[in-house]
């Protein structure tokens, strides 16, 4: 059996929940299978909009993969865009993100 990581995202409303996944995929993957409604992903992990956006914890943004152009692009559109803002479509999910904390950005 796989190992599996956890993450644990708050919500909109400000209440937290806890996920165990496997790593692979993506956090967008991971977060829709577990029953996050909150989080649309409407382009399906495409990279093309920006309804999968979340924050993620400071401490854990050295641990994910650089954010390209295009993530960058999109992400312009957001009005709440901060230093912390990605789209979840675009982390891989590996054993190094176990512990991975994450809020779902408020719809645009």
């Amino acid at each position: 059996m796989p190992s599996m990581i956890s993450i644990l995202a708050t919500l909109r409303d400000g209440s937290t929940q806890a996920i165990s996944t496997a790593p692979d995929g993506s956090l967008m993957e991971a977060l829709r299978d577990s029953g996050v409604d909150e989080l649309l992903a409407l382009c399906g992990g495409c990279c093309s909009c920006a309804t999968c956006h979340v924050h993620v914890d400071e401490s854990w943004l050295p641990r994910l993969p650089d954010m390209s152009d295009d993530e960058d692009d999109i992400l312009e559109s957001s009005e709440h865009r901060d230093n912390q803002s990605r789209l979840s479509c675009q982390i891989p999910l590996t054993e190094d993100l176990d512990g991975l904390k994450i809020t779902i950005a408020q719809e645009d």
